[in-house]
């Protein structure tokens, strides 16, 4: 991917997010949490991937891929009012729907569309599909870790303000209350990712968060949270 290619992919999504014109501020508060997110996910692609090697093209087509990877986001809560895929629609799929009907991805490189759509498809996989070549795997690892880097983040300063001024979508709607599950907490004590329908609480949300460490895939995706504290 090119300079060029970026800089059109980026002239791109800030048109996008700009299209939507929200009804109230919640509304407003959501969708600026996603472009946000999409911008901060980009700063730790690119910190992640040149600690790992990439450079030059490959690189751009990191940001490009970070930059794009929860376009469907902003469709998602419009039509649903959440960010839960399992209650709406899948954000990845969605996302690739999006692109394609746009054609913002058309004149690029058939490798460099094919792992950009592949990576916004599929980072919101609980499994990858053993059948994903090597190329799109790394690519596809790499923005999975960006993006789980600044979930993190999101949420240790949600989990910090009050109950009465947290978002519900963020929080996926479910109760603060008491305990984990049962199944959760088997989870991650046999140090595997624990799936998101398996959580009934808060709690359980966090752990399924917290549990996101077992499934990371590059030793710097591992440094940059002790390095931030």
């Amino acid at each position: 991917m090119t300079n060029e290619d970026l800089t059109r992919i980026r002239s791109w999504f800030a048109g996008y997010c700009r299209s939507f014109d929200p009804r109230d501020e919640e509304e407003e508060r959501n969708m600026l949490l996603k472009e946000n997110h999409s911008h901060r996910v980009c700063a730790n692609a690119i910190r992640i991937g040149a600690d790992e090697g990439l450079s030059g093209e490959d690189l751009f087509l990191a940001e490009a891929a970070a930059l794009l990877h929860d376009v469907g986001r902003f469709e998602q809560y419009r039509q649903y009012r959440t960010f839960r895929d399992s209650i709406s629609v899948d954000h990845g799929a969605l996302g690739v729907e999006i692109l394609l009907d746009s054609d913002v991805l058309a004149g690029f490189a058939p490798r460099d569309r094919k792992i950009v759509i592949e990576t916004v498809g599929r980072h919101n996989s609980f499994r990858l599909p053993k059948r994903t070549g090597r190329e799109a795997l790394a690519f596809l690892n790499l923005i999975r870790d960006a993006d789980r880097l600044d979930i993190w983040s999101i949420f240790i300063d949600y989990y910090r303000n009050p109950a009465e001024v947290r978002s519900p979508a963020v929080g996926q709607g479910l109760p603060d209350r008491p305990g984990c599950s049962p199944r959760v907490c088997e989870t991650v004590l046999r140090r595997e990712p624990v799936r998101l329908s398996l959580a009934r609480t808060q709690n359980d949300f966090k752990l399924v968060q917290l549990s996101w460490v077992f499934d990371l895939a590059y030793s710097s995706s591992f440094r940059l949270p002790r390095e931030r504290g």
